[in-house]
């Protein structure tokens, strides 16, 4: 499928859009759908082993195929690959709405060189329900930016863009197709707690076991109820439920990373002691 290039706008500059992916045939379709006004797209694969590579082919994509050390360093790594100064990226799961493409294109030239970068408001979908209520929904994220002005974070998760000038917030969305059903849900959460954990032990955090269990009402209370998700249904619950799980497991697994190492300095010590 060739992207349709000759609907662009030349006056804003020419975009490289750019996504890392891994195992993303149920969302990478949906989401190149949207880019057919971009000038590239740079796809950095960490060895998927479904049909996501094949997909983004059909697409005209430039692939290239990194192992996976963590979401800062893949998208920079992502980025660096990029012909264009102007970047626009967005996750795999992550959808621009008609609305917002047709904002980007109408920017004038003016608004590239006046702007560092430009942020999107974007809605949270959780198994199949776009949430139009809660701190998930609603907020401001940077995803398109001139690379000559800033990049990512090296942070493993939560990474974000960094830039040096003004960034203006879009007025149309990107909706976010973050969880599809609750096994990948449970998955996701495993691995971006063990990510957290490990960046937390890196910086040398910890926090007393009676701060973590308090934690468990407390951010449940948060989530569902102070952020309003008890007005997303059903859905609303479940995601309350999994994201206290979430900051619950962090911490409980960043207590094993000490734990660990402490054991294996006390192995440590009497052979360096010998020595």
């Amino acid at each position: 499928m060739n992207r349709i290039t000759d609907q662009q706008n030349p006056r804003f500059g020419k975009v490289s859009a750019v996504i890392i992916t891994y195992n993303e045939e149920a969302n990478i379709r949906r989401t190149l759908q949207k880019l057919h006004w971009c000038d590239e797209i740079v796809i950095v694969d960490s060895y998927s082993t479904d049909n996501t590579v094949n997909i983004c082919r059909e697409f005209n994509c430039a692939v290239y195929f990194k192992e996976f050390e963590g979401y800062g360093s893949q998208k920079r790594f992502a980025v660096a690959q990029a012909t264009h100064d102007w970047v626009l990226c967005i996750d795999a799961d992550e959808v621009l709405s008609d609305e917002l493409v047709q904002e980007i294109m109408e920017l004038p030239a003016g608004e590239a060189r006046s702007h560092s970068g430009f942020s999107f408001r974007m809605n949270l979908v959780f198994l199949g329900k776009e949430f139009k209520h809660g701190k998930e929904s609603g907020r401001y994220f940077t995803r398109l930016f001139n690379k000559q002005q800033g990049g990512f974070n090296n942070d493993k998760v939560h990474e974000a863009i960094k830039v040096t000038g003004p960034v203006k917030k879009l007025n149309h969305i990107i909706l976010h197709y973050s969880y599809t059903s609750l096994h990948q849900c449970l998955e996701k959460n495993n691995r971006y707690s063990t990510l957290s954990a490990e960046m937390a032990f890196s910086k040398g955090k910890d926090k007393p076991m009676a701060v973590i269990l308090l934690g468990l009402p407390f951010n449940f209370i948060k989530y569902y109820f102070l952020e309003r998700n008890m007005l997303n249904g059903v859905k609303g619950f479940y995601w309350s439920v999994f994201s206290t799980y979430y900051h619950f497991s962090k911490h409980v697994k960043l207590k094993e990373l000490r734990q660990t190492c402490r054991q294996h300095a006390t192995i440590a010590t009497p052979s360096l002691s010998k020595a």
